[in-house]
């Protein structure tokens, strides 16, 4: 096994830039088998597995804790499926949104405002005709809002938060947002959680999570590669 995927804990942003550099170019089964990880046929059981990888080789640090991923950095690590021209193939996971106890709470509070303060993208070419084993790690790259994309985040957060303090959770659809949206998070349709519903009475649905969506990410890297906007 290399330092590259051994890391000792990590100074400094550049540090961590490094790191990636290390692994860019390299397929998901060559990085796993330098971490000695076993992979899955594929990832419809194992949703999570690519993060869990990248963070192993990086050295990210909070696990399961409610932390950056690199927590002396303050930077969160997302891994971003793309096709051959750069588009991404999905909206992306940030985190479980609250559906109870949120009246107070505003978006500077917010986990989500604090896990996107500053986020490690590493794209990975993974068409889903290319096996998992030959998924290729593409060059990551350091991102933190700009003031428009700030406040887009914030406006859909404040619409989305407000629709699930006045019952309105059942109503709501990935088509809500203009970059952020809400949707189902759950292992099966069993895991229920507490929500306020319709006429403000307790009631119990499917946990919701927080997407960033597909044209969202589109846009930091058409930003961050100058690639050409989407004919």
């Amino acid at each position: 096994m290399t330092d590259t995927v051994n890391p000792n804990p990590l100074q400094t942003p550049e540090q961590l830039l490094q790191r990636c550099r290390n692994i860019a170019g390299m397929t998901l089964g060559q990085l796993a088998g330098e971490l000695q990880v076993k992979m899955p046929p594929d990832l419809k059981r194992d949703k999570g597995w690519v993060g869990q990888l990248l963070e192993l080789a990086l050295g990210a640090e909070a696990g399961s804790q409610a932390l950056p991923d690199f927590p002396a950095l303050g930077i969160e690590l997302k891994t971003l499926p793309i096709d051959q021209h750069g588009k991404p193939l999905e909206s992306t996971y940030v985190c479980v949104a609250p559906l109870t106890g949120v009246t107070s709470q505003n978006w500077q509070q917010s986990w989500i405002c604090r896990k996107l303060q500053r986020v490690l993208w590493v794209p990975i070419l993974a068409e889903r005709q290319i096996p998992l084993a030959e998924r290729i790690i593409g060059s990551a790259f350091l991102w933190q809002p700009t003031a428009d994309e700030q406040q887009a985040l914030r406006q859909d957060w404040e619409e989305l938060m407000d629709l699930i303090t006045l019952g309105g959770i059942d109503k709501i659809r990935g088509a809500h947002g203009k970059v952020l949206q809400l949707r189902p998070k759950a292992a099966d349709s069993k895991a229920l959680t507490a929500a306020v519903g319709d006429q403000g009475q307790p009631i119990h649905t499917l946990p919701r999570g927080f997407y960033l969506k597909a044209s969202f990410t589109a846009a930091i890297l058409r930003r961050q590669f100058q690639l050409a906007p989407p004919a």
